[in-house]
């Protein structure tokens, strides 16, 4: 009797919707990468974190990154832009209404994150994540992609 009591119920959670994982971690390093070039996020969650591991040794203001989540057709712009906005605005614009999100900038072994939430992302939408430090985009960037 136990063992059909426990097969029952070990049926009844695995019969459960998986929950959405509605949080990434990704690592930046010293060499200019990202450790991945796609995030995907899951269309029904409500809100997603992006924490930034830098995983180098130099510190922010030689080496620094961040992570800027935009449109893929804004990116450059916005690079561009947060090169004249300088570190003290971690090398975004303010109140640039292009930007969806973004960290802070950090250096070797610092960590960052940003929560933002996934009704700025509309399906069909190319979007970028990238760092904006000066002369990192267009080497750190990846795609952004609203699954589910």
């Amino acid at each position: 009797m136990l063992a059909k009591l426990t097969f029952a119920a070990l049926l009844s959670v695995l019969s459960l919707p998986a929950m959405a994982q509605c949080d990434v971690t990704i690592e930046a390093n010293d060499a200019m990468q990202f450790n991945t070039k796609e995030i995907s996020i899951d269309k029904t969650c409500k809100e997603f974190t992006i924490k930034l591991e830098h995983t180098g040794k130099l510190p922010k203001n030689a080496m620094g990154h961040n992570v800027v989540i935009s449109k893929k057709s804004d990116e450059k712009g916005i690079a561009t832009d947060g090169m004249a906005a300088g570190l003290d605005n971690n090398y975004v614009k303010p109140d640039d209404p292009r930007v969806i999100a973004h960290t802070d900038v950090v250096g070797g072994g610092e960590s960052t994150s940003v929560t933002f939430d996934v009704s700025k992302l509309s399906e069909g939408e190319d979007y970028a994540f990238f760092c904006s430090f000066p002369g990192h985009w267009a080497v750190m960037t990846g795609k952004v992609t609203l699954a589910g």
